[in-house]
């Protein structure tokens, strides 16, 4: 038994590298595509503007006072806020990409291209992504930086890296959903519309653009308790109240929980969605 165990583990593994070696050709491609459509870069970063803009005026309405202190230190409503902008660009893009990515094969008619060669459905899920799930964090770390230079705020350096350790436990959750997306978009052809009203609801509920606070007591409860509220107090916390990597508590076990349980039931029902359509011949149709 230990010997197959062993021979297993020496196959699986240059398997492994075969398709992480694959990789590098989507992200390749994305970056083309997107660089041929340079506008779309200008379009970008003038809507992060503009949105900056829109909060920096809304927080001249917004008292101090009304807003959470992170160990004892006030933070402005900007500062709260461009977190949340963060985090929630973050998600949207964990939830929409994949079934977006999903679509769009199926709309080029090489979905059922790709399934058909000896690459597994992990690795397309994932190079469908790879290019924004590189692009955006780095989008959004110079928009956090640009924001705080340009309106003077104060986050604390020691605080990024336990906020990314939080992060990095909570994108899973949302990548989870956005398989299940994905597997709605492959049986349904489209699939976004309900799982962004989902997450839209979840963002507003957790705290990333106004507190939970605000809500009656047991709704708010309920919102406290979630995977986006947890993550977001965590790095307010950090980049705030300067707490450190005292806030990496219990907090990312119970977010690596929601992030399993989400991650599995995606898997399962991309999983049992692909063999639906297999059955049916319909997987290259939109």
């Amino acid at each position: 038994m230990s010997e197959g165990r062993v021979e297993f583990a020496v196959a699986s593994r240059p398997a492994v590298l075969g398709e992480l070696a694959k990789l590098p050709a989507f992200l390749r491609r994305d970056l083309l595509v997107a660089w041929s459509y340079r506008l779309s870069f200008v379009a970008e970063w003038a809507t992060l503007a503009i949105q900056a803009g829109t909060f920096y005026y809304v927080s001249k309405l917004v008292s101090p006072n009304a807003l959470p202190s992170y160990a004892g230190v006030h933070s402005s409503y900007l500062q709260y806020v461009s977190i949340g902008i963060v985090v929630t660009a973050l998600l949207q893009l964990s939830l929409g990409k994949i079934a977006a990515g999903m679509r769009s094969e199926q709309l080029m008619g090489t979905l059922e291209s790709l399934l058909l060669t000896p690459t597994a459905s992990a690795t397309i899920q994932i190079g469908t992504v790879i290019y924004d799930f590189l692009y955006i964090p780095i989008r959004m770390a110079i928009f956090l930086v640009v924001i705080a230079v340009a309106f003077g705020l104060h986050f604390d350096p020691a605080g990024v890296l336990p906020s990314l350790l939080l992060l990095v436990a909570l994108v899973p959750f949302a990548w989870g959903l956005g398989i299940a997306n994905a597997a709605a978009t492959l049986t349904f052809r489209r699939g976004g519309s309900p799982a962004g009203i989902v997450m839209t609801l979840l963002a507003l509920g957790s705290g990333a653009y106004f507190p939970v606070g605000v809500f009656p007591r047991p709704v708010a409860a309920v919102f406290a308790h979630t995977p986006i509220a947890i993550a977001l107090d965590g790095v307010r916390r950090a980049l705030i109240g300067r707490e450190g990597w005292t806030v990496v508590d219990s907090s990312v076990l119970i977010l690596v929980a929601y992030s399993a349980v989400s991650l599995v039931g995606g898997l399962v029902a991309f999983r049992l969605a692909l063999r639906r359509e297999w059955k049916r011949g319909s997987l290259g149709l939109y």
